[in-house]
């Protein structure tokens, strides 16, 4: 399976260790696809920045082909943070920096490109929402992240684009969760999920609910924890699991996600 996340990198600045980390959403999809076995890689826009230098190296290393990426000059996008009882506290962020300032314009070739991956994964600070029309006329499934700060006006101007959607809303029961699945369902979709942290996460199909209690363990850093279970689930469900054991093994990765520090590694001090 060939797959691409499209979007965002950032590094985030543990302000309390003074230690950067590679992140963002769609690069984070990428290498844990890549973790997964998955044939993976990644194309957005870094800055020429010591923090997009950084993250460019790291993706290099790590073997993911960015290609079609784009080297802008300014800032790459950064989010600061602090870990609190191995908890992630957001503090701020250049809200994505040239990723945001410097869209990703595509050329014939990167539409040849993207007609290449069976997945493409994106989300809602991936600033390539524009791309979504595009994106019609390639062969790739559609997963899109809206995180846990999304509009209802975001929702509808996406989901009819896309066959996953993913939702955090930890503050949910079990019956609003699944009235909110429902409500938002379209015919395009294929599966919506909606993760609550500790508590249950559902699941719709169009047809049915599916829950899944996830396992709880002592964390180091909860960074990426969402990241690495929407990439895991999204793995083996389209490599033939069903919807429980695919989300199932979502819990069972983003266990292993908050045993690392970052969201997956590679920190340096700044």
């Amino acid at each position: 399976m060939k797959v691409l996340g499209l979007g965002d990198n950032v590094v985030d600045k543990y302000v309390n260790y003074q230690m950067m980390y590679p992140g963002g959403n769609a690069l984070n999809f990428a290498v844990f696809a890549q973790k997964l076995g998955a044939d993976s890689s990644f194309m957005g826009v870094f800055g020429t920045d010591q923090e997009g230098q950084y993250v460019k190296k790291v993706v290099e290393k790590l073997g993911l082909d960015n290609s079609h990426s784009r080297v802008v000059e300014g800032e790459n996008g950064c989010a600061r943070v602090k870990i609190k009882d191995g908890d992630r506290i957001f503090l701020g962020s250049n809200e994505g920096g040239v990723t945001r300032t410097n869209p990703i314009t595509l050329t014939k070739d990167d539409q040849t490109y993207l007609k290449t991956f069976d997945l493409i994964h994106m989300g809602l600070y991936s600033h390539v929402n524009h791309l979504l029309t595009a994106l019609k006329d390639v062969p790739a499934q559609i997963s899109y992240d809206f995180s846990d700060d999304f509009t209802e006006a975001e929702i509808q101007n996406v989901i009819a684009d896309v066959d996953f959607g993913f939702f955090s809303i930890s503050d949910a029961n079990d019956e609003d969760t699944k009235q909110f699945l429902h409500d938002h369902f379209t015919g395009n979709n294929k599966v919506l999920i909606v993760t609550r942290g500790a508590k249950s996460a559902w699941a719709y199909d169009g047809e049915q609910f599916y829950e899944v209690v996830p396992v709880l363990k002592e964390p180091v850093d909860t960074m990426a924890a969402g990241d690495s279970f929407l990439t895991a689930f999204l793995v083996h469900y389209l490599n033939g699991a069903d919807i429980v054991s695919a989300m199932k093994k979502g819990n069972d990765f983003a266990g292993e996600s908050c045993m690392i520090e970052g969201s997956f590694g590679y920190g340096v001090s700044y």
